[in-house]
């Protein structure tokens, strides 16, 4: 689903690290080795109809590389 956020992404969390995230090997191959982490936070996003929500996103990150893969999991309003 593509979407835009709004704004800050807060109550930013880990939720694993290196090996305990289960797509770490193709992270690695499709963007580069580092410390992968995945996160997640809550920010304002608009969706392709226009409509603003605020939502819980989950990422991965990693060091020199950023932010990737950004997914809205749930629509908090």
């Amino acid at each position: 689903m593509r979407f835009e956020i709004i704004g800050k992404i807060t109550n930013v969390e880990t939720i694993a690290v290196d090996a305990s995230i289960r797509e770490v090997q193709r992270l690695r191959r499709v963007y580069g080795t580092g410390r992968w982490r995945k996160l997640k936070g809550r920010t304002m996003v608009r969706l392709p109809n226009g409509t603003v929500h605020e939502a819980e996103v989950h990422w991965y990150e990693a060091h020199g590389v950023g932010k990737k893969e950004l997914k809205i999991k749930y629509l908090l309003d």
